[in-house]
């Protein structure tokens, strides 16, 4: 058996909400010395870049947390054309959705239904489409931001399991991204309709959005909430953010001209990762511009 496999198979009786709740607890902590320690211990293990931080001083963040979702200084990441990456990360897989499935890691896949909650009315229009996966390392800029102008439609809350995210268990764990809580966020965009998953992984202590605040964890039950009044989000524009890890998985109805990058290469929010062609109304249909 390999080391992979072992981390995964040893997560599977453990007490996933409680151990993050535990470690939500400890990173909220504002007892000087011990937040201190905290912090100065994750930059060296984890080799943080505070350069670009618009708060370099680690002394000067209340907590873990703030350090951990720290905004970066203007123009550190400028956002390029095209569809672009929504956060900084490892691009783990991309490409076309065929019959409402997705590619999780090598050998594993996984459907683009009971990704976006179990319902197949809202997962339809992404059956034929496109998707990417961007894995958030400890060390990774942790804010969420649009891979396009977006208005908001739709977001559900999915309970589940918080298995860690990392490549070994992408691997091992069979519908990962499905197993585990989540956030679906759908937005109407000039492309189409876009859904951004936010996936909570192992000491994920909460999920927030710009427009509702913290998400997870809520209860064990799917809750639907819809929006009427218009909330959109320019490109670039940060919509949420993670406190400790995870992953974002982009899933759209049409399909996407990716760039030609290699899995598993490191990308930055607002790189770009592709092209969509635009919708035009025509005689009351819809349709592709160009």
């Amino acid at each position: 058996m390999t080391r992979d496999k072992l981390f995964a198979l040893i997560q599977y009786p453990l007490p996933h909400h409680l151990i993050s709740r535990l470690v939500g607890q400890l990173a909220e902590c504002r007892i000087p010395w011990l937040k201190h320690l905290f912090i100065q211990a994750f930059i060296r293990h984890f080799k943080v870049d505070m350069d670009q931080a618009l708060e370099p001083d680690p002394k000067a963040y209340a907590c873990f947390n703030d350090f951990f979702t720290r905004k970066l200084k203007a123009n550190a990441r400028p956002i390029g054309e095209g569809l672009v990456s929504p956060a900084d990360g490892t691009l783990s897989q991309y490409g076309r959705t065929y019959h409402g499935t997705l590619i999780q890691a090598k050998g594993q896949a996984y459907s683009i239904t009971s990704l976006l909650g179990g319902d197949m009315y809202r997962a339809a229009p992404f059956r034929q489409g496109s998707f990417a996966t961007i894995y958030l390392s400890p060390r990774d800029y942790h804010r969420v931001h649009m891979p396009l102008t977006g208005t908001l439609k739709e977001m559900v809350y999915v309970p589940g399991r918080i298995f860690s995210v990392n490549q070994a268990t992408a691997n091992h764990v069979p519908g990962l991204f499905a197993r585990n809580e989540r956030l679906v966020c759908i937005f109407d965009t000039e492309h189409g309709p876009m859904a951004m998953v936010l996936v909570g992984a192992m000491i994920v202590a909460a999920i927030e959005t710009v427009w509702a605040g913290q998400i997870t964890p809520l209860s064990g039950q799917v809750q639907r909430i819809r929006f009427d009044a218009p909330i959109t989000l320019e490109k670039g524009a940060e919509m949420g953010r993670f406190k400790l890890g995870s992953t974002v998985v982009l899933c759209f109805g049409r399909e996407v001209e990716f760039e030609d990058i290699t899995m598993d290469s490191m990308v930055s929010m607002g790189q770009c990762l592709g092209e969509l062609p635009a919708m035009q109304r025509v005689g009351g249909a819809t349709s592709s511009a160009g």
